[in-house]
This record gives C-alpha cells, sequence and structure tokens, in this order.
C-alpha cells in the first residue's frame, strides 16, 4: 500500500479515509519531530506492502522461527552452547537486508530455545527466502551437532502487533 500525505494540507491519496491518515501521520510527526525537522515530513511518501489472509487479518511481516529443545542436563550445558551458536552467526542474521527485528525466546519450563528474525512483506522477504533463509542452514547444523538438543525445526508465520 502506497499513500502519499501532507498534515499540513491534509491531501490524501489511497487511503480509506482522511482520520486515518491525519491520525497516522500526526503519530509519525510525533515520533520524528526531534530527529527531523518538521517542514520534511510535508508530502513525504510512506511505503509498505500489506498481504492478507482475508479480509481483517492483514499483515506487513513476515518472521522466520528457529527453534529447538534443550535439555537441563549437566547444568543446562546445551542451552549455553545454542546461545554460543547463535552468538557466532548473529552478525550475520543482522546483516539481511531488512531485517525489523530479531527476538531470541528462551522457555525454562517447556525447554525452548527460538530466534525469530522479522522482515517486511513483499521483496525484502522474497530476497531472503531465495538465499534460503542465510545462514539458515549453518545455525541448525550448529544446534543439531550440541548435546542435548532435539527437535531443531523451522516455521515462517506473518507477525504484527495489534
Amino acid at each position: 500500500r502506497v499513500f502519499r500525505c501532507c498534515p499540513f494540507t491534509e491531501s490524501c491519496k489511497n487511503l480509506q479515509a482522511k482520520e486515518t491518515c491525519t491520525k497516522t501521520t500526526t503519530m509519525f510527526a510525533l515520533r520524528t519531530a526531534f530527529s527531523k525537522p518538521l517542514q520534511s515530513l510535508c508530502s513525504r511518501t510512506l511505503s509498505r506492502q500489506m498481504g492478507s489472509f482475508v479480509e481483517g487479518v492483514e499483515f506487513d511481516t513476515i518472521a522466520r522461527e528457529w527453534r529447538c529443545k534443550w535439555s537441563a542436563d549437566d547444568d543446562k550445558k546445551s542451552l549455553a552452547e545454542a546461545q554460543k551458536a547463535l552468538n557466532e552467526i548473529l552478525p550475520t542474521l543482522k546483516a539481511v537486508q531488512g531485517v525489523k527485528r530479531i527476538d531470541r525466546i528462551v522457555c525454562g519450563g517447556s525447554l525452548d530455545f527460538k530466534i525469530v528474525t522479522s522482515v517486511p512483506a513483499g521483496d525484502k522477504f522474497n530476497a531472503w527466502k531465495e538465499k534460503n533463509f542465510a545462514p539458515e542452514d549453518e545455525f541448525l547444523f550448529k544446534l543439531k551437532s550440541i548435546d542435548g538438543i532435539s527437535a531443531v525445526e523451522t516455521q515462517t508465520y506473518t507477525i504484527m502487533p495489534m
């Protein structure tokens, strides 16, 4: 979806309601007011690629999850080794074009270790997918070689803040 908003002239294109445009532009202006001159926001083009499963279930971000189970044995050595493996590939993962965020999730009850990398839907995600989600293969290989690590899996899904 591409739209052009100007908080000073209230001109809107490709939006359902000018109220949405005004609210979005105002929030954007407030967030950036201290880092950029306010007049530079006038006629700024904002774009994002949106997907939809059904009406009302839209998304603009796709996440790739790498997950495994770790063992509490040997003072949680497998968890420590999984973190070391992540630290080794993290610079490469952060360098993936378009990465919005990388989250590590650890559950002490279920013994889950998960890495979730979020990228914009569309061209950025497709480019990463074409590269087989590098450095995925390297990371999964490292995880599988750690004693106490099991159920190494991947999943792709959409993710949106609500």
